[in-house]
C-alpha cells in the first residue's frame, strides 16, 4: 500500500504488461474492467458492426453478475482497503493529502453502491430484448437477422438513437465500475515493480498465505521474442516465458534467461 502513496514517482517506459489474478474476486474484477473497457471504446462510435459490439459486453457483464455478487464483493474489498489505508495515517513517509483523497473516493464509492435498491442492472436482467440476443448468442452466427429481426431492426435505426440506448443500459454500471476501477488502481498500486530473472525461461515464487496476493504482475521490454504465461494459486505462481509464433503448433519455453520486473500485489 505504501507503495501507492509514496512521494516519489518513476517515469514508465516502453513496455509489455501481463497480468494474473490469484483469487476468484480478483478474477471477476479483472474481467469486469477489460469489457468496461471494451464497452468505451465502442459504444461512441456509429457503425453496426460496433453497436453490435457494445452490446455483446453489456450483454457478457451481465452474465458475470448472474453468476456472482458483485456488489457484495465489492464492498466487501473497499472496505479492506479502506482500513489497510487508515492504518498508514501515523506513517510520516506517507503523502497524507493523497491518502485522505484515496480515503473520500472509497467512501463516495461505497454510498454509491449503498444507494442501490435491489440487483443492479435489474432492468436488464428482465429485457425480452435483451434476452433474447443473449440466448442467440451463443449460437454461431445465432445473432444474424433472419435468427432475431427486431435486433435487425434496432441495428438499422438511426445512430444516435442506438447510442441513447447503449449509454442507457451501461448507466446501470456506473457506479460498480468505478467502484472496481478504484480498486484494481489501490490493488496495482500496492507494489513497486522489481528486478527479478527467470532461469531457463522459468520463474516460481512462494506465497505467503497469511498475506494473500491479490495479482500479479510482470512488465516485459516492448519487441521480445517471447511472453509470458502465468499460473498459480494463494500458495505460489509460476511464469514462463514463452516464444511466440503464429507458424508452429505449439509455443515452445525459451531455454535462455529473461530479465523482467515483477510485483505481487499484496494488500
Amino acid at each position: 500500500m505504501e507503495a501507492a502513496l509514496d512521494k516519489q514517482s518513476q517515469p514508465a517506459a516502453q513496455r509489455v504488461l501481463y497480468e494474473h489474478p490469484l483469487n476468484e474476486r480478483s478474477r471477476s474484477f479483472l474481467r469486469l474492467e477489460y469489457l468496461f473497457s471494451q464497452a468505451a471504446h465502442h459504444v461512441r462510435r456509429s457503425s453496426e458492426w460496433d453497436s453490435r459490439a457494445t452490446l455483446t459486453c453489456i450483454l457478457e457483464i451481465l452474465s458475470i453478475f448472474s453468476n456472482t455478487n458483485i456488489k457484495s464483493e465489492v464492498l466487501k474489498e473497499l472496505e479492506r482497503h479502506a482500513g489497510n489505508l487508515r492504518r498508514l495515517e501515523q506513517n510520516p513517509d506517507i503523502d497524507t493529502l493523497q491518502l485522505g483523497s484515496l480515503l473520500e473516493d472509497i467512501d463516495a464509492r461505497v454510498d454509491g453502491l449503498h444507494r442501490i435498491n435491489g440487483q443492479i442492472a435489474s432492468e436488464l436482467k428482465t429485457s425480452e430484448f435483451l434476452i433474447s440476443i443473449r440466448q442467440r448468442s451463443a449460437i454461431p452466427g445465432g445473432t444474424c437477422d433472419f435468427d432475431l429481426p427486431a435486433f435487425h431492426y434496432w441495428l438499422q435505426q438511426p445512430p444516435n438513437q442506438r447510442t441513447d440506448d447503449l449509454f442507457r443500459w451501461l448507466h446501470n454500471f456506473d457506479d460498480i465500475g468505478q467502484a472496481i476501477q478504484l480498486i484494481l488502481k489501490l490493488t496495482r498500486g500496492s507494489t513497486h515493480l522489481k528486478p527479478a530473472i527467470a532461469h531457463d525461461g522459468v520463474y516460481q515464487e512462494t506465497l505467503n498465505p497469511k498475506m494473500p496476493c491479490q495479482l500479479v504482475r510482470i512488465v516485459l521490454p516492448a519487441g521480445v521474442p517471447y511472453f509470458a504465461e502465468l499460473s498459480g494459486g494463494k500458495h505460489r505462481f509460476t511464469a514462463r516465458f514463452l516464444q511466440f509464433s503464429t507458424i508452429e503448433q505449439r509455443a515452445r519455453q525459451t531455454e535462455q534467461d529473461v530479465d523482467f520486473e515483477l510485483a505481487c500485489c499484496v494488500i
